[in-house]
């Protein structure tokens, strides 16, 4: 309200004092401004930090695997060392997981166990993932004839019989690490190709892609430059789904018999070895059973962060 005063018959009036100018507001005031002037991967880090599961399965995950791999360090027995006075013994001091039939030493059996269920995991998911975002980028980006044919042999290898066919196909080539790598390699990629060449699909037709078309870029060119580095998220993430998955696949058919053969101890032929002692000897299916559901779990909690921390639709929702 403005002030009025009658001073010799004349009215005067008051004007209220303006407001100082408000100070230009801060980076940190400004929402979403933090975030923008992160680089990529600062806030895919930063994303992946508030993720509390995946931080804490990528540190046991980083565990088991530097167990596997300085396992002569962290146990002192063998894995072929038999002690038959010890047999059938459970956990003790002397023998944390305790001993099987052989009074072999289940801890050191499972520690030697992860470094091939790892092995194989990792391998294969590596392997698969590659082929697929191959095949998978191929396909979308050129489309045509290019993208049916791809497509129908994707479609085929998805309606063969899963775990026949990897039977079948372990009897012919073996049961080393390596053939386990490749045939699950052979039968893992069509996940990851479908979800890249719907990623591909989308993005060759985005502005940026036509402004580097337009411009003279060539194919090469634009897949590795522009729209590669955009599809590296749904890569990752599918990645990382595919250890766990490989893990269990090769998990089945050591249990089977069909996988890693004996005196190789994996977690599958670990706890088939465990199938006629499950009553009299519980802890040799408890202890292999718990480290294939601890790295299952991780990983999945793992793919969860990263999928969380490589969408660039995401948002924090707290400054740090």
């Amino acid at each position: 309200m403005r002030d009025q005063e009658v001073s010799g018959g004349v009215i005067t009036t008051e004007e209220p004092a303006s407001p100082p100018p408000a100070a230009p507001a801060t980076v940190k005031e400004i929402p979403g401004a933090a975030e923008r002037a992160l680089s990529t991967r600062q806030l895919a880090w930063r994303r992946f930090r508030r993720h509390k599961l995946a931080m804490g399965s990528a540190v046991v995950l980083i565990i088991l695997g530097l167990t596997a791999i300085f396992a002569k360090f962290v146990t002192p027995y063998g894995f072929r060392e038999i002690d038959i006075l010890n047999a059938f013994k459970g956990p003790s001091a002397k023998h944390w997981f305790g001993t099987d039939e052989l009074g072999r030493d289940l801890f050191t059996r499972v520690i030697y166990g992860g470094r091939i269920s790892l092995s194989v995991g990792l391998a294969v998911a590596l392997v698969a993932g590659t082929i697929g975002a191959i095949v998978g980028g191929t396909a979308g980006y050129y489309g045509g004839w290019i993208d049916n044919i791809i497509m129908r042999v994707t479609d085929l290898f998805l309606s063969m019989p899963f775990l026949v066919i990897l039977i079948v196909a372990s009897k012919i080539l073996g049961n080393s690490t390596w053939d386990i790598i490749i045939i699950l390699s052979m039968f893992f990629w069509m996940g990851d190709a479908r979800i890249v060449r719907g990623v591909f699909l989308s993005l060759k037709e985005k502005e940026f892609v036509e402004a580097a078309r337009s411009s003279g870029a060539k194919d090469r060119r634009i897949i590795f430059y522009h729209i590669l580095p955009n599809v590296t998220g749904p890569i990752v993430v599918n990645v990382t789904l595919l250890v766990a998955a490989a893990i269990l696949t090769e998990s089945a058919l050591s249990f089977l018999g069909f996988g890693i053969k004996p005196p190789t101890p994996s977690w599958g032929n670990l706890l088939a070895d465990a199938e006629s002692d499950i009553f009299s000897a519980p802890w040799l299916v408890y202890f292999p059973g718990l480290f294939i559901l601890i790295t299952v779990l991780c990983v999945n909690f793992l793919g969860d962060g990263l999928r969380d921390a490589l969408d660039p639709h995401g948002k924090i929702s707290e400054a740090v």
